[in-house]
């Protein structure tokens, strides 16, 4: 079933949900959201603001939350309301701004249900946004993904969703694909009344399309890797300096660092940001065979964690060399995305000792590092960037990077538009035209929600908290 273009404003049941995040003796101030015709109502069962304090829309009420009931007080708090049309959900919204922690929102929460509310389901409020026509999809991805954001660039990212920068381009296409199609049903219904179909001119247009398709196309590694992040394992053998690797380049002292080898008995990690990339880094315990049983356990979840991560940082000790150990590891993640590093370099004394250290005979990247002096983690980040092809994720510049959702969509697009040239080609009737343009067109549209199920609104609001 196709969800229809947004018109009136439905009635639907009032909602509430805690807005913010609640943890015991955490955050000063708590929310409890309402959307619906009830929330005013409601809320003035629950709050009692003294003196004339005016009730209007997008005014901030002081006051205290009663049990109806019992007339017990609740929480002392802030009251703001937010008439329909005027607020995020184009309903009737109200917040009750109470005392941070567990106990007072979720006691005000509780009075909003016992006073016939519901509880909101996940990405709810911006669900009923998009219905309302308050935003479009992408719009509601960017929330999401602002809300999710794991670093600046992420969030910029995703403040141009936000801003609609993705729903313009994509409507501007699927404009243009709907333009074609007019000029192909109008031949095929009034072919004696209109000129011939200028088939050069819309083979242009079709190319047209496709180039900027494909260019917004291009942009889903890029969300992706800012949106997930890149998981990055540092493996090698027993007291290379993997721990000081760890330290140095998170700037803590995450990892115990000892002259002892299999200090490390379990994975530790630490999230940096490597040129706007939020990377979560993995210090694997040294991998060699073992006796201890609990270092044996340590070794086998390293091996694991390095087999799914995106990129290994295989580490070796300067001052020893490539040794059959090391060998041994190289054989083991040569099918990974792979780094060497050759840490320990200040125990070399000269260039010519350096320039001697036996590597594997490998085109690989290769990273000196001083860990433990702190030297070479600038070098190290850049080696990152340029292996993963991604030294243009740091661009201040970038705007468009789409989701796995909206790539799956333009893909299918793109294969509909292809299609259509084909037949063109083929130079099969102007009906057959029609076919694939329609599929551009509606896969398009499900970018933007001008064409989208109710099953894939459950499936894209569901990945959000209940409060938005």
């Amino acid at each position: 079933m196709t969800v229809p273009i947004p018109g009136p404003i439905p009635q639907r049941k009032t909602i509430a949900a805690i807005a913010t995040a609640i943890a015991p003796q955490q955050g000063s101030v708590g929310i409890v959201r309402m959307s619906g015709a009830e929330a005013v109502a409601i809320a003035r069962r629950l709050f009692r603001a003294p003196g004339r304090q005016v009730w209007e829309s997008h005014r901030i009420l002081y006051g205290h939350v009663y049990a109806p009931l019992t007339g017990q007080v609740v929480d002392e708090a802030l009251l703001l309301l937010m008439h329909s049309p005027r607020s995020y959900t184009r309903e009737d919204v109200v917040e009750f701004h109470c005392h941070g922690g567990i106990m007072a929102v979720q006691q005000v929460l509780k009075l909003c249900l016992e006073a016939g509310a519901i509880l909101a389901q996940p990405g709810e409020f911006t669900l009923r946004a998009f219905l309302n026509g308050r935003l479009d999809l992408t719009q509601a991805e960017g929330i999401a993904d602002l809300v999710g954001a794991q670093s600046p660039q992420a969030a910029q990212t995703a403040l141009v969703g936000i801003q609609g920068k993705l729903a313009q381009a994509i409507r501007q296409l699927r404009a243009a694909c709907l333009d074609i199609l007019a000029e192909v049903e109008a031949r095929i219904d009034f072919e004696d009344d209109l000129p011939p179909l200028d088939e050069a001119a819309i083979r242009e247009q079709l190319q047209s399309v496709l180039a900027d398709v494909t260019e917004i196309l291009a942009t889903a590694d890029r969300g992706e890797l800012l949106r997930s992040g890149l998981k990055v394992a540092i493996v090698g053998c027993p007291n290379v300096g993997k721990s000081s690797l760890l330290n140095a380049w998170s700037r803590s002292d995450r990892a115990i660092v000892t002259e002892l080898p299999g200090t490390t008995r379990d994975v530790v990690e630490s999230h940096l940001i490597v040129g706007g990339i939020p990377v979560k880094v993995l210090d694997t315990a040294g991998i060699r065979e073992a006796t201890d049983q609990v270092e044996q356990i340590g070794i086998e979840r390293s091996q694991a964690i390095a087999e799914s991560a995106d990129l290994v940082l295989l580490t070796l000790d300067a001052s020893v060399g490539w040794t059959p150990e090391d060998q041994v590891l190289f054989e083991q993640f040569k099918h990974r995305p792979l780094l060497l590093v050759v840490n320990k370099i200040d125990l070399i004394q000269s260039p010519e000792q350096k320039a001697a250290i036996p590597l594997p005979d490998t085109e690989l990247p290769v990273v000196y590092t001083a860990a433990a002096q702190n030297q070479g983690i600038e070098s190290l980040e850049q080696a990152i960037l340029s292996a993963i092809h991604a030294g243009d994720l740091s661009a201040a510049d970038l705007d468009l990077a789409i989701n796995q959702r909206q790539a799956a969509a333009l893909t299918l697009a793109k294969g509909a538009l292809q299609q259509v040239q084909t037949t063109i080609q083929e130079g099969l009737p102007l009906d057959f035209w029609t076919i694939d343009l329609r599929s551009a067109i509606q896969s398009l549209g499900e970018i933007t929600g001008e064409a989208v199920t109710e099953s894939m609104l459950d499936q894209i609001f569901s990945r959000f908290c209940i409060g938005k």
